[in-house]
């Protein structure tokens, strides 16, 4: 069977540190020049992670956790004499050697392409925190004064005083996944039901002493606007797209519809089209004048898994994969988003990026990394037929074609022009599926009911 074959490559992947394993490579192609590729990346390690603790071998997930942490609050980078936040977690890391001497070498963005920081880093950080603690019920580890000291510095980091009205978190182009220029600077879905998701397991794990009730106190504060500011503006149906195509514009004062100014103009004609009856999702991005049309799959499964979706939304989203199957799941699950864009606005938006042309990388590719949320999301909804359906797809091609990072062409039909083989967290993806699919009750590692901050308030 092909799982013995995948465990075999996810061990492999195991990096050590002063013989103690603490993450793994993002990918093992041996065609290829390993770049950053011979890195762990903590995005990446999520799902390794995950399917590490599912089947109870916890210690690994314990180290990255230490050894992250120390990385966070130990980190002097900066780039033309500018530091970034102390409470920033890396992008990435390796173990170098100089002769007998270990030692781990993190990248916080100063190395990164376009130099861009990992918003999402200690996001994640946070939910693989609390996987790790639901697994073991080590909460004494997060108890743990440095552990708590890194929550409050990652507080410091989103929590802080800016210049906006809204409750939701403002980051780069190219900041977390889609880590190359996309259009997705702002307040994209993707960040905003991390950071709702991240909040929620502050306040399960963050201790009142030394300040902690006043970031409590926050947290609660913004928990309840941000699932407000999310459920009432991003969320799109036929009902909401016709609110939307008869707004009015450019009003002033409290008691408009049209909030973000929203120009009826914008909706793209491939939406009033694509869009099914009973369908719905969660916009990719929204701003003053800006709303993004696109559909990104990460943001609305993980939506559906933290309970930041509603219970009626959650259907509708799977509604939409099963009613627009072949564009969202195609010949290899899933679209990171849809539709690419393509020709002068491709030019415009990407910036001529050719790695990420039309249907290809973060412009419209195929990755089989999500199918594990996809098939928790499944889980939680009841709609398992439907992870039965993509899994089957995957897990055959991607044995034969050796785990690529992620497939090109609208229905993902090709292997991905740049992809590396041997991908870790596609190994790990498929792996995680598959568990999700024979224990439900694993789902319970990474996902939220539904909140008491549900919201009351009037914006």
């Amino acid at each position: 069977m092909w799982e013995k074959e995948a465990w075999k490559l996810l061990e492999d992947s195991i990096i050590y540190y002063q013989g103690r394993p603490i993450g793994t490579l993002a990918a093992q192609d041996p065609a290829l020049e390993a770049l950053n590729y011979d890195q762990c990346f903590i995005r990446d390690f999520v799902p390794s992670a995950l399917v590490f603790l599912m089947h109870g071998k916890t210690e690994i997930v314990r180290n990255f956790l230490i050894e992250t942490l120390a990385m966070q609050q130990n980190h002097d980078r900066e780039m033309d004499c500018f530091a970034p936040g102390p409470g920033l977690m890396p992008a990435s890391f390796k173990v170098e050697h100089d002769g007998d001497k270990e030692y781990i070498e993190s990248d916080f963005g100063e190395s990164a392409i376009a130099r861009v920081p990992p918003v999402d880093s200690c996001l994640w950080w946070l939910l693989l925190l609390r996987a790790y603690i639901k697994t073991t019920g080590d909460i004494e580890l997060a108890h743990q004064p440095e552990f708590q000291e890194g929550i409050k510095l990652i507080l410091d980091l989103c929590l802080v005083h800016r210049f906006a009205m809204y409750p939701t978190l403002p980051v780069l182009d190219g900041s977390f996944m889609i880590d190359r220029r996309m259009g997705v600077d702002g307040h994209p879905l993707e960040i905003q039901v991390l950071f709702y998701a991240a909040l929620r397991t502050v306040k399960d794990l963050l201790l009142p002493e030394n300040g902690g009730d006043r970031y409590l106190d926050a947290v609660k504060q913004r928990l309840g606007a941000l699932n407000y500011h999310v459920r009432e503006y991003y969320w799109i149906d036929l009902q909401r797209l016709n609110e939307i195509y008869r707004y009015k514009s450019d009003e002033f004062g409290q008691e408009v519809a049209n909030k973000f100014n929203i120009y009826a103009e914008s909706i793209p004609n491939w939406l009033t089209e694509w869009l099914p009856e009973t369908g719905g999702y969660l916009a990719g991005n929204l701003g003053p004048g800006l709303m993004d049309f696109r559909f990104f799959s990460l943001g609305n499964l993980l939506a559906i898994l933290v309970s930041l979706a509603s219970e009626a939304e959650s259907q509708k989203i799977m509604d939409l994969f099963e009613q627009r199957w072949q564009d969202l799941i195609g010949f290899m699950p899933l679209k990171i988003c849809f539709p690419a864009v393509e020709g002068l606005e491709w030019r415009i938006v990407t910036g001529c990026d050719p790695k990420n042309l039309p249907w290809s990388y973060h412009n419209g590719g195929s990755w089989a990394t999500i199918l594990w949320l996809f098939a928790a999301a499944a889980q939680k909804t009841g709609r398992i037929e439907l992870a039965t359906r993509a899994i089957a797809l995957a897990e055959t091609r991607l044995v034969q074609d050796k785990y690529p990072e992620y497939y090109d062409g609208k229905n993902g039909r090709l292997i991905g022009k740049e992809a590396r083989t041997y991908q870790t967290w596609t190994i790990a993806g498929l792996l995680a599926a598959k568990e999700i699919m024979n224990n439900p009750k694993h789902i319970e590692l990474f996902s939220f009911e539904e909140g008491v901050e549900s919201p009351g308030c009037q914006m």
